[in-house]
């Protein structure tokens, strides 16, 4: 059996667009616990920056997180996004 893949994945919304990129990521959610191989995906909200976010995800795979990154829902919230984000950062991690 492999190890789940962690995934942490930052996110910060362009100046003035939080409320909207917060609901494009709330939007993610249903469809990607639907997702084969999705363990846990939680959005979390920046306490003192709110224009920050955060998802933590457990993936049984790799491969399985890298088709949730060519889903039909991740591609409609990147076109929908493209500006009103700032910046994403992803880190690939594994629980030790």
């Amino acid at each position: 059996m492999s190890t789940p893949l962690t995934i942490v994945a930052r996110i910060e919304a362009v100046a003035g667009q939080t409320d909207v990129v917060k609901k494009a990521l709330q939007g993610l959610i249903e469809p990607t616990l639907k997702e084969a191989g999705c363990i846990q995906y939680d959005l979390h909200q920046d306490n003192d920056d709110p224009s920050v976010f955060l998802f933590y995800e457990i993936w049984e795979t790799r491969e399985l997180w890298q088709q949730h990154g060519e889903s039909a829902h991740i591609s409609a919230h990147r076109i929908a996004t493209k500006e009103t984000i700032a910046s994403t950062i992803i880190n690939e991690m594994t629980k030790i």
